[in-house]
């Protein structure tokens, strides 16, 4: 059982294994990605429950425009439709939407339809649910660095943090990647400091609340200590 007392306010989560779930079924990996969409339905649904007020989702990464055209045509695809068949839902819901990235090489279409969900959602208190699309850890940093240096803003680690696209929420307490993989790939790296991580086996399109209930149980049994000291901690 997870301990409430000890559960993350802020979860990300690197999404992963949409496609390798097809070709194991022998299907279009786009079918994955569709399935994908389920999958984070699920936890949306369920982080409120969990107490968990900020959920931070890698959708795609700066590196994913390099996969095949049609593979990207179809993301594009799903992202549209998505966006219509959801926003609605989670505007129901009390779900914040925020999408994280660069926008200048999206499509009209898409950046229409990200300030439209931004501007529907923004009121919304119950979740949190940041989407970094055209996202990718070290764009954010050298952004962040750029915009303070043109404001002529000394780059501390402070003034830096505040101007990454995650000051509004604060970092991560716990990153899941799913899909057996056990690396960031470039999601959240200023951000992940001090982030607990756990690598889950699930491809993403099988994730579920039973899923994450065992990583908020992994996650609930760890001692963050930020530098400190055991003794320390336990002295607090």
């Amino acid at each position: 059982m997870v301990n409430r007392s000890h559960t993350p306010l802020h979860v990300a989560i690197v999404m992963d294994g949409n496609g390798r779930w097809a070709s194991k079924r022998f299907l279009p990996r786009a079918v994955g990605h569709q399935q994908g969409v389920g999958a984070l339905r699920r936890v949306v649904a369920a982080c409120p429950s969990r107490h968990i007020a900020v959920l931070t989702v890698f959708a795609f990464s700066s590196e994913n425009w390099n996969r095949p055209v049609d593979e990207v045509s179809s993301l594009m695809d799903i992202l549209a439709l998505a966006l219509a068949r959801e926003v609605p839902q989670l505007q129901r819901d009390g779900v914040r939407i925020c999408f994280l990235g660069a926008r200048d090489n999206l499509s009209e279409r898409v950046k229409k339809a990200f300030a439209q969900a931004e501007a529907l959602t923004a009121a919304n208190t119950q979740l949190t649910l940041n989407i970094c699309f055209n996202y990718g850890g070290r764009w954010d940093i050298v952004h962040a660095a750029s915009q303070l240096a043109a404001q002529h803003i000394p780059i501390t680690e402070e003034n830096l943090t505040q101007a990454t696209t995650l000051a509004h929420c604060g970092d991560p307490d716990l990153i899941i990647r799913t899909g057996n993989e056990m690396r960031l790939s470039n999601f959240l790296l200023w951000h992940a400091a001090y982030s607990e991580l756990y690598f889950s086996e699930h491809l993403w399109p099988d994730f579920d609340e039973e899923a994450l209930d065992a990583a908020l149980l992994a996650y609930s049994a760890r001692e963050r200590r930020f530098g400190k000291t055991s003794e320390q901690i336990k002295g607090e």
